[in-house]
């Protein structure tokens, strides 16, 4: 018998009824070949390729299987007649979804990892983070994601390496990052040879020795929670724009984790934890290992295919004002051609500022919501804005609007007020500072002089707070732990 594409379900059955089962364990779907009625009606009329199609499976690899399994029962070799076509990347995608259901399932790594190599010959860092986009889409937990992506990344590793890394002139946002990374790896390798020198003996002392040396490394590499910082807030929000958003927030809560791992293993060091000392060291440096290894294998190539220079160059716009982890850009970089800013999204018009849009309405509910009284001085020392909040500290009026600052202060203070202003006008100042007891509350005021790119004086902002509740805090509470 020839198995094709157009052989029929019930003749195939007939011939070699053990193929039940073999369907069964292919898909839910078949449970149904169990009725007679429907064998004898669908199956007279349902080929190979509907079969597949039905049971999500790729078409040529049932028919190839099929034939194996008839070997394997029979001894009897059949002609299989199909021809061998790559799989879109649709397709690809649905495989490499299914190796992760089963892994979250928990099926065997060996297994799974063979089942890999045999469906995909290849597969590109862009695919990976589609399929874990896609996955959390679907419903699977972000969480669930982070916790086995570590075995993700082991499954794929072979794929992944096979793709070269692409590299980025001196002075692109990619060229930083790995410089940043290669600068990590070295205090890494000292921490695993101290890590090794402490392991490897039954010296009790052993760690005492090396105490200081460690204290020293992990300060070091504490600069890696800037190189994280740049990746969630200037490569992130670029991605997102472009609808991949499940990199990176399963990769944001693993930056939290190694934060966290970070600072525990400092506390350790210092309160003489030295059995879970080694154990949260040797877990820090292994997590910060395989992140670089993500960033390297997946995150970069694949950001690389999907952002436009004149993307990277937004990118590469707001490093400076992050900071950066043990190096800086080599070099100045920009795209060859340049584009105009992004327009305002459609809508009510917007405000262009230095790092945004905003509608007038929204800025009016922003500034009205601060918790602290703002009052506005323009240039030539006459009241621009105010804040209208809930509860102002001191009481403002329409009236005061174009008044000039000196008399909305009583006679006996506006010789301070002048000094301010002067002191601001001549640059001898930037900032002046009052606090005050009223009404049983402290109140916190604050003069900010304002200044053009050019250095010139623009006016004056005030702003009080009341920070009576302020001074009561200790401790921490954390955005988690919000109810």
């Amino acid at each position: 018998m020839k198995i094709r594409e157009k052989t029929k379900i019930d003749d195939l059955l007939n011939t070699y009824p053990f193929l039940l089962d073999f369907f069964i364990s292919k898909s839910p779907h078949f449970e149904k070949l169990k009725n007679p009625v429907m064998r004898k009606t669908m199956g007279k009329v349902a080929s190979l390729s509907m079969v597949a199609s039905i049971g999500k499976l790729n078409l040529e690899d049932l028919i190839r299987e099929i034939a194996k399994e008839i070997e394997r029962k029979t001894g009897q070799k059949v002609e299989a007649d199909y021809e061998e076509r790559p799989l879109t990347r649709e397709q690809r995608e649905e495989v490499l979804k299914g190796i992760i259901r089963d892994l979250h399932k928990g099926e065997d790594m060996g297994k799974l990892k063979q089942r890999f190599q045999e469906l995909l010959k290849d597969v590109s860092p862009s695919e990976i983070a589609s399929m874990e986009q896609k996955l959390i889409a679907e419903g699977l937990p972000e969480s669930e994601v982070k916790r086995l992506c570590d075995v993700h990344v082991a499954i794929f590793k072979e794929a992944l390496e096979r793709h070269e890394i692409s590299g980025a002139p001196p002075g692109h946002p990619v060229h930083t990052f790995m410089k940043e990374n290669r600068a990590a790896e070295a205090i890494l390798d000292r921490l695993d040879e101290i890590l090794d020198k402490i392991t490897g003996t039954d010296d009790p002392e052993a760690l005492e020795k090396y105490r200081d040396q460690i204290d020293k490394l992990l300060e070091e590499l504490s600069p890696i929670h800037i190189h994280y910082l740049r990746k969630e807030n200037q490569l992130f929000p670029l991605l997102e724009e472009h609808d991949i958003s499940g990199p990176s927030q399963v990769m944001w809560a693993i930056h939290d984790d190694i934060r966290g791992l970070l600072k525990k293993t400092k506390e350790q060091l210092v309160q003489g934890k030295d059995g879970a000392l080694i154990k949260d060291l040797k877990e820090l440096v292994s997590s910060i290992r395989e992140m670089i290894y993500k960033e390297e294998h997946i995150l970069y190539p694949m950001a690389l295919e999907t952002l436009s220079d004149n993307e990277w160059f937004r990118v590469r716009q707001g490093e400076e004002e992050i900071g950066y982890a043990w190096v800086r850009p080599e070099a100045e970089w920009t795209p060859e051609e340049k584009e105009e800013a992004p327009a305002p999204p459609p809508g009510e018009e917007k405000i262009r500022l230095n790092t945004g849009y905003i509608t007038r309405d929204l800025l009016d509910l922003m500034l009205s919501r601060l918790p602290v009284d703002i009052t506005l001085v323009d240039e030539e020392d006459r009241v621009a804005y105010y804040s209208k909040g809930e509860e102002r500290i001191f009481p403002r009026s329409p009236a005061i609007i174009g008044r000039k600052v000196q008399r909305c202060h009583p006679p006996d203070s506006v010789h301070v007020v002048e000094k301010i202003l002067s002191s601001f006008r001549d640059e001898s100042k930037d900032v002046a500072e009052f606090w005050i007891q009223l009404r049983g509350r402290m109140i916190y005021i604050r003069y900010f002089a304002l200044r053009d790119s050019g250095g010139n004086y623009k006016g004056c902002l005030e702003v009080s707070q009341d920070i009576t509740d302020l001074k009561k805090l200790e401790g921490q509470k954390r955005l988690l732990e919000w109810e």
